[in-house]
């Protein structure tokens, strides 16, 4: 199969498209403001109650990631289209990691928008975690956008359902991919990204995953060619308190 064809490839395409179309002429409140002397001048702030202008790269990062808006839910309709495309081409910068694209949907509660503004967000972030997990040439790591998506929508369920149901080869390195990332801060008993937005519960967050890799990584790690200590640093997540540092595979960790 050509990758022009490859099906998330192409859902994602049609995702982007959707936004484009979807958000088309949206701009932040006409009385919106912000600090000038830390976040812009009037001009660039005239510029979001402009619609459809490309905005600088540097505007857009300070768009979307200033927390202090009036009406974030606004701004966010109002960069959506490029912040997307930006975020899947890999030219965003974080303060953090990937989470904090995350935040900036999560601050505009778009999952309490309308369904015709929150069916193509949803949308759009199911083809880009689809994509990430399944095509070889997807720009940013899974692991990354898994973080950015749970942090979006506040809840790990939806997308280890997907990780789940991808078993091949590609989905499966990603899997080691982010066990080689994550347990350090997962043996430590902290979630390996930090949780910003006050109504996500960053222990149940953690719990879920934990009980995710110990139920699906075993066999997965394995056929995805992960080195057997990997695999022993993932399994010791099942062990608490001394009975996990006292295991002959503890990696000697300090935190």
């Amino acid at each position: 199969m050509h990758l022009a064809d490859h099906p998330a490839r192409r859902r994602l395409s049609a995702a982007l498209d959707n936004l484009a179309v979807t958000f088309h002429g949206m701009t932040a409140r006409p009385d919106e403001h912000n600090c000038e002397c830390h976040w812009g001048s009037p001009e660039d702030l005239s510029l979001l109650k402009t619609p459809n202008v490309e905005l600088e790269p540097d505007l857009l990062r300070r768009a979307w990631q200033a927390t202090d808006w009036t009406d974030h839910a606004a701004v966010l309709r109002r960069v959506l289209p490029q912040f997307a495309t930006a975020l899947v081409a890999g030219r965003t910068e974080y303060w953090f990691g990937p989470e904090d694209a995350g935040y900036s949907f999560a601050r505009g509660r778009w999952q309490q928008w309308p369904d015709h503004h929150a069916g193509p967000v949803r949308e759009f972030l199911h083809a880009w975690w689809a994509q990430s997990l399944t095509d070889p040439d997807a720009i940013v790591p899974a692991h990354q956008v898994f973080v950015m998506c749970a942090e979006a929508s506040g809840t790990l369920r939806p997308w280890l359902a997907e990780w789940e149901k991808q078993t091949g080869c590609l989905s499966d390195r990603h899997l080691a991919e982010a066990a080689v990332t994550w347990e350090y801060e997962l043996l430590g008993d902290s979630l390996p990204w930090r949780v910003g937005w006050y109504e996500h519960d960053e222990e149940e967050m953690l719990a879920e995953l934990v009980a995710w890799l110990l139920d699906h990584a075993s066999v997965r790690l394995r056929e995805s060619g992960a080195s057997a200590d990997l695999r022993h640093r993932i399994r010791l997540l099942g062990l608490t308190g001394e009975d996990r540092w006292t295991d002959p595979h503890w990696p000697g960790h300090r935190y």
